[in-house]
């Protein structure tokens, strides 16, 4: 089974034709590869790699106004497929999606994506616009 690690074309196209002025959060779903894979050989653990592209890529991301606004431990899927388990999950908050789409065209972070490309086993990334806290559902 081949799992999602990065967007293919129609997808990103998708994303780049929805409304870029306003902030916008990413949910981030990923299952790590117990060893990471690189095209060089390199042996580490997914985590380890994971948290490579976690610094190199970082600077870009907090340069580009990117900040974490939630993150948390998975612990059971109660709704959909019972065999999804997520090593990490967190919501990326970007001042736009023009935010977004620069932190990917950044040569930095491009370098660092070998990293992320090389640790992930699955992945889920949703775009969301962010809206008002509030007591009820929906």
């Amino acid at each position: 089974m081949s799992g999602h690690v990065d967007p293919d074309r129609e997808r990103f196209g998708e994303f780049k034709a929805l409304p870029r002025d306003h902030p916008i959060h990413m949910l981030n779903l990923v299952r790590l590869k117990d060893t990471a894979v690189y095209e060089d050989g390199t042996m580490v653990t997914g985590r380890e790699a994971y948290a490579a592209y976690g610094r190199e890529s970082g600077p870009v991301f907090k340069g580009l106004g990117g900040r974490i606004i939630w993150s948390g431990q998975f612990q059971h899927t109660l709704i959909g497929p019972h065999d999804e388990r997520w090593d990490i999950c967190f919501i990326a908050e970007y001042p736009s999606a023009e935010a977004f789409i620069s932190m990917l065209r950044d040569p930095v972070y491009r370098e660092a994506v070998k990293h992320r490309q090389a640790a992930v086993e699955d992945s889920r990334l949703v775009r969301m616009k962010p809206g008002e806290p509030g007591d009820g559902f929906g």
